[in-house]
């Protein structure tokens, strides 16, 4: 059997003789190379396929088995943690089959040919890569239930999920699409801010979003802004916090600045659970948690009580 070959001549053989010179040393080394390493047919090293099937869930540090943790909507087994998960697999969670992808053609320029320890067209590359995206959000239209809904999914693993021009771009496109179909629109936020590449051009989206979400209120058409962790920067200073109704998944860090910049300003010890979302609920800036497995039916039914009035 290949698993059990004996490439080191000194070893003895079934019958108790050496299979060749000895020099006594019992000191073997059973490291990558060692004798008793498996190998394979061809004599190579044999490899236990075993990365990436258990994961640590961050809450309560236990090890869970992948495929059970990607049954269970990313959501911890044990414990309840909300992983974070991506724009597409957020719009297929939350909208039925047969929706569809918009404004999926937009791509990020360099305006301020921005360098840090690396360009700013290089991080673009490498993020587009990864993710398959353009940039870091997903625009979609389809139906909730019995609900036609606009939605924008912001994908955190896009140089996380910062929003530049295109971000804000195609948020705009969603509230047009809403304002001239008067279906509601859901956003979806996960983002450390605004992007800092971008300089002004990123800041200037904070108020081209709101300007835009407050045509969506003057026209009575729902706003309903989901928000997941992180929620943070310039986003939490705009459209996340303008919704006609702001919900967030359990744990969620909601905030501005983070609760580390805000202890080192103020030198005090912020209480437990500072900026998450259990502890904005209770301080009133969020009007409901929900879990990610209820996500879907929270909404239908929050549709049913928002009902769109005829133009």
């Amino acid at each position: 059997m290949a698993w059990f070959k004996r490439p080191n001549p000194n070893l003895p053989s079934d019958d108790g003789e050496p299979n060749g010179n000895s020099n006594g040393d019992s000191n073997q080394d059973f490291g990558a190379e060692s004798t008793f390493a498996p190998v394979s047919d061809d004599g190579s090293p044999a490899r236990v396929r075993t990365e990436g099937l258990w994961v640590k869930c961050p809450g309560c540090r236990s090890i869970l088995f992948k495929a059970e943790l990607e049954a269970n909507l990313q959501v911890c087994v044990k414990c309840g943690h909300h992983f974070k998960i991506g724009a597409r697999q957020r719009i297929e969670l939350l909208l039925d089959p047969g929706y569809q992808i918009v404004d999926g053609n937009l791509r990020s320029t360099d305006p301020l040919s921005f360098t840090d320890i690396k360009t700013y067209k290089s991080r673009l590359a490498a993020a587009q890569k990864q993710t398959g995206l353009n940039d870091a959000i997903v625009n979609a239209i389809g139906k909730i239930g019995t609900h036609d809904v606009v939605i924008s999914a912001m994908e955190y693993a896009f140089i996380g999920g910062s929003m530049g021009a295109v971000v804000g771009e195609q948020i705009a496109r969603a509230i047009d699409r809403s304002l001239a179909t008067r279906h509601p629109l859901i956003i979806v936020a996960a983002s450390g801010g605004a992007r800092m590449m971008e300089g002004v051009v990123s800041l200037m989206q904070l108020a081209k979003v709101s300007v835009g979400l407050a045509q969506l209120d003057e026209a009575r058409i729902p706003y309903i802004c989901l928000l997941t962790d992180p929620t943070t920067g310039g986003v939490t200073a705009s459209f996340a916090m303008l919704g006609d109704l702001n919900i967030a998944e359990p744990g969620a860090l909601i905030g501005f600045a983070g609760p580390r910049v805000i202890e080192q300003t103020i030198r005090q010890k912020l209480p437990e659970g500072f900026q998450r979302s259990e502890f904005l609920l209770e301080h009133g800036f969020l009007d409901a948690v929900v879990p990610r497995s209820e996500l879907k039916s929270y909404l239908a039914r929050a549709l049913d009580f928002m009902a769109v009035p005829a133009a």
